[in-house]
């Protein structure tokens, strides 16, 4: 067994669950700032975790676990380095050890999630479809244990036989893991059933590990005070609070709650994304940018500043290291350059300059527009170069994504011939009044358009924000 270089403590502990769509790195720090001893991620399927490579963030000093389509999967940073647990969702052992080798240099400890009840988790053998499956469940465990340098834990539900909950606990105490979450209810019940209190504690009696007792926000923890007493009331070692925390994060402050307002634009000043419930929550849930989302709660200044300094580091960066800018390799000299963004909000529905441009090369028969896109190291941006009729257009400023390159070239093709891009209160009648040619319509007349290509269309808007509460989900 290797001996771990670094131990959590699991004694006396405050922690943030595991919470689907709320663990971001934004509510761990939150949850840091208010008190937490200990934050759980959200749980991250291994197959997903798996496809990414780890990317250092030298302009937001955070480390990434990226996807292959550039999606950030897990976020983290030095401040929760030492007290942030990986919550994984897995079926096999092999691949938990694997994830836990890939993400283990950058956090406190490795948990495996055996207890959410939703379909998402359970069909692939995941979450509590484990716990009728021990041996599965020791298998897991037992290779994590031995294979990785970090302390391991589990967090599970209740069986519906105290009998066969005792049996499965102490199976799993067996396999040397560090500490095992309980959430008092059983794979059927949601917050609104009771949790059992009574199991927890029978559990916490029987183990000599430490036990976390979860799932007392609907009934017992509404102020930091019932955190204690619901630990005392389950003889656990530690609370994990989930819902209590979600619906306002300073429940950890041992001063009492703040007021909902400052606790948002506390979050928001770590990359809010989520919606909260309050007034404002309704500007944040019609906003389409990240500065819209900070003018709704008066934090205008703050984000023109943070964008000052992230460019003033990235041009620093840039500068040190000139040749991560990897600009196109062939001579630039005959490209058409223009400084545009692309934003989402200046056109229709299903509207995009891709689209229009598209639709300009088929009306003039020339070929299909080519997009040549490189991604530059420092700080993972894109730039992308659009080719028609031999001509290449680019801007100058570089996106977030491929796909927003793609359309701020075509932008500055469409602008540069003095064209129509689709924005809101522009003419462009071909695009929204398409016609199939009927079979015996004059070919020489008028050029009827035919229907974009698939892909074309951009059906998604420029900024996705946050599921509303109904669809956050605790990390069972």
């Amino acid at each position: 067994m290797i001996v771990n270089s670094l131990s959590l403590c699991y004694h006396n502990k405050l922690i943030l669950a595991p919470m689907v769509r709320v663990g971001t790195l934004p509510m761990r720090l939150l949850a840091l700032d208010y008190g937490a001893d200990i934050v759980y991620c959200e749980e991250l399927i291994d197959l997903k975790m798996l496809q990414c490579k780890r990317v250092v963030n030298e302009v937001l000093s955070t480390v990434d676990f990226v996807a292959p389509d550039d999606r950030v999967v897990f976020r983290t940073c030095e401040r929760e380095q030492n007290k942030v647990v990986f919550q994984m969702g897995t079926s096999d052992a092999e691949r938990a050890l694997a994830v836990a080798r890939l993400v283990e240099n950058d956090v406190a400890g490795i948990d495996v999630n055996m207890g959410c009840p939703k379909e998402y988790s359970t069909k692939g053998g995941m979450g509590a479809a484990l716990l009728s499956d021990p041996d599965k469940i020791e298998k897991i465990l037992s290779t994590l244990v031995k294979g990785t340098h970090k302390p391991v834990t589990c967090k599970i539900r209740i069986l519906p036989s105290l009998e066969d909950t005792l049996n499965l606990v102490k199976r799993i105490e067996r396999t040397g893991i560090s500490a095992i979450a309980v959430h008092g209810r059983n794979q059927e019940e949601r917050p609104q059933h009771p949790v059992s209190c009574d199991v927890i504690r029978a559990i916490a009696e029987t183990l000599s590990i430490p036990v976390i007792a979860n799932g007392g926000s609907h009934d017992h923890i509404q102020q930091h005070l019932d955190i204690e007493d619901f630990r005392q009331a389950t003889a656990a070692s530690s609370v994990m609070v989930a819902r209590a925390a979600m619906w306002n994060p300073s429940i950890f402050l041992k001063d009492g709650l703040r007021p909902l307002e400052e606790v948002m634009q506390k979050y928001i000043k770590y990359m809010l994304r989520e919606q909260l419930e309050s007034p404002q929550g309704r500007l944040l849930h019609a906003a389409q940018s990240s500065q819209e989302i900070c003018e709704a709660f008066g934090l205008g200044a703050f984000y023109e500043e943070t964008i000052r300094e992230l460019d003033a580091r990235r041009a620093d960066l840039l500068a040190k290291t000139p040749e991560a800018a990897e600009e196109p390799a062939e001579d630039t000299s005959g490209i058409i350059k223009m400084a545009i963004k692309f934003d989402r909000r200046a056109y229709p529905p299903q509207i995009t300059p891709k689209m229009c441009l598209l639709e300009w090369c088929r009306r003039e028969k020339l070929p299909q527009p080519v997009y040549e896109t490189v991604q530059r190291p420092i700080d993972r941006m894109f730039c992308s170069v659009v080719t028609v009729a031999e001509q290449k257009y680019q801007s100058t400023l570089w996106d977030k994504s491929k796909k927003l390159a793609e359309q701020t070239a075509a932008i500055v093709c469409l602008r540069s011939q003095g064209l129509p891009e689709g924005r809101l209160g522009e003419e462009s009648p071909s695009l929204n009044k398409r016609k199939r040619e009927a079979p015996d319509q004059d070919p020489g007349g008028l050029r009827v358009q035919e229907p974009a290509l698939p892909g074309e269309i951009c059906k998604k808007p420029f900024v996705t924000l946050g599921s509303n509460e109904n669809n956050l989900q605790e990390g069972c």
